[in-house]
């Protein structure tokens, strides 16, 4: 796939993976500070949602480019990585999942690249690809602490499909951390490319 350019921010560019992810993994920060827990509401858009505010800190992931090794040059998934000025700043990883649906494994953006349309042109990409690939749609998920994810998310269409409460009670038993999960349903009447 060549890259792919955003008029909004001339230079910014998405292309698929190459040797250097994973320095550019390793070399970056992808935390995010959390400020607030929501509490999310099927039918309700996430500025509708309750908020639980909470004495501000850093979330990370841990990000470890080797759990997507296998995942570059495969029939059934790929890694785009986002460029701006020539400078990587953010990726995502993107597979067919069980249930057909195009699965974001992983979306990321390092923190000074934010707010520069980064996410929406790795987001763009990634529905490209399963478009291509004649997927029924994709999938995500994000946790109720990550706000700023959950509206972008619904930004681009996506739609709340279920939601988790206790996915991550196995790693802390006193967790507010909530499983959302959010969907990308394709209609070719409405929706085509």
């Amino acid at each position: 796939m060549q890259a792919v350019m955003n008029p909004k921010y001339p230079g910014l560019s998405v292309r698929v993976a190459d040797e250097g992810f994973d320095p550019y993994v390793w070399g970056n920060d992808f935390s995010f500070e959390v400020s607030a827990y929501g509490v999310p509401q099927m039918g309700q858009r996430v500025d509708q949602w309750p908020v639980e505010r909470v004495l501000p800190y850093r979330k990370c992931y841990g990000i470890d480019p080797e759990e997507f090794a296998s995942f570059r040059n495969a029939a059934d998934s790929a890694i785009f990585m986002a460029y701006l000025d020539d400078r990587a700043v953010g990726h995502v990883v993107v597979s067919t999942n069980w249930n057909g649906f195009a699965h974001v494994d992983e979306l990321a953006v390092v923190l000074p690249a934010r707010r520069h349309g980064v996410a929406k042109a790795l987001l763009d990409v990634a529905q490209f690809w399963a478009r291509k690939k004649n997927l029924p749609g994709m999938m995500l998920e994000t946790q109720n602490n990550n706000l700023g994810a959950c509206r972008l998310y619904e930004r681009c269409g996506y739609v709340l499909g279920g939601i988790d409460h206790l996915r991550y009670r196995g790693i802390d038993p006193q967790t507010r951390e909530v499983a959302i999960f959010w969907y990308r349903l394709f209609m070719p009447e409405r929706d085509s490319l």
